[in-house]
């Protein structure tokens, strides 16, 4: 196990996921669970936690805590933080999840409003999670913040500006964490996937479904499983190992320009 699930030596240990509800977080959430793992689930959508957690409960065992949050209202994420170190303690895992795309254009045809939601959710969520978590890493002397990136975060690509820049920020926000952690026994990894089938399409271009199908028509994406078993990966390395990275993709992919679709429109 790392070294995050040494810190409470007389419990299963604790991971805490951000945008739980769904998609990615979700499928976190199942693969921490069935690993033994206690966990502490955040998202806008409580009734979705609610019914996870029952699920989780009930397959594994495992004690589970929801929380309606919205990571980008600071003060909610620090009363969430609070709460959750009085009934449970710190957690030996932070899964920052939540994020999203909103809007697809041309930076001089961008909307602010797109952009505020993007930097706010991705990078301010992001550091508001974490400064309400870390401390309790720090005095513990153990603990694991995982992001998850992108491979936007690694390449650009035309009328991805903002999501880009907030994605290189997280990239450039893990390399921060690592070096100010340096010495405390507390860990930083970033978990950087390419093409994934979830919902975040359909928020990128709001409610558009039609337009979110065709993102993934004529290959095969990565599933929401095959990245929840990544980050499973590096939270579970030895206390002597951190890996900073991990860029993902699938197999049709091989960068932001060259994915091979079949004409037809089907998967392969």
């Amino acid at each position: 196990m790392s070294q995050a699930s040494t810190g409470r030596p007389n419990d299963p240990p604790l991971t805490l996921i951000t945008g739980a509800s769904s998609g990615i977080g979700a499928a976190c959430a199942r693969r921490f669970a069935a690993q033994g793992h206690d966990l502490a689930l955040w998202a806008r959508r409580l009734e979705r936690l609610d019914d996870l957690a029952s699920k989780l409960t009930l397959e594994h065992g495992v004690t589970v805590h929801t929380a309606a949050v919205d990571v980008r209202d600071r003060d909610a994420v620090g009363e969430a933080a609070c709460s959750l170190a009085g009934d449970a303690g710190v957690p030996d895992v932070l899964v920052n999840n939540a994020g999203l795309a909103s809007g697809l254009d041309f930076v001089q045809d961008g909307k602010p409003d797109d952009w505020d939601r993007m930097i706010d959710t991705n990078l301010k969520g992001l550091l508001y999670v974490s400064r309400s978590i870390l401390p309790g890493m720090v005095k513990r002397g153990s603990g694991h913040v995982i992001n998850i990136g992108s491979t936007a975060g690694h390449q650009v690509y035309p009328k991805g500006n903002v999501y880009n820049a907030t994605k290189f920020g997280v990239k450039a926000l893990t390399k921060g964490m690592n070096v100010d952690l340096s010495g405390t026994g507390v860990k930083a990894s970033s978990v950087d996937p390419g093409y994934v089938e979830t919902a975040f399409s359909v928020v990128r271009f709001h409610g558009d479904a039609e337009r979110a199908d065709a993102v993934y028509e004529g290959f095969q994406p990565l599933t929401p499983d095959d990245v929840a078993d990544t980050v499973w990966y590096v939270a579970s390395r030895p206390a002597r190992v951190n890996v900073f990275d991990v860029v993902l993709v699938p197999t049709a992919q091989r960068d932001a320009f060259v994915v091979d679709r079949d004409e037809s429109g089907a998967s392969r």
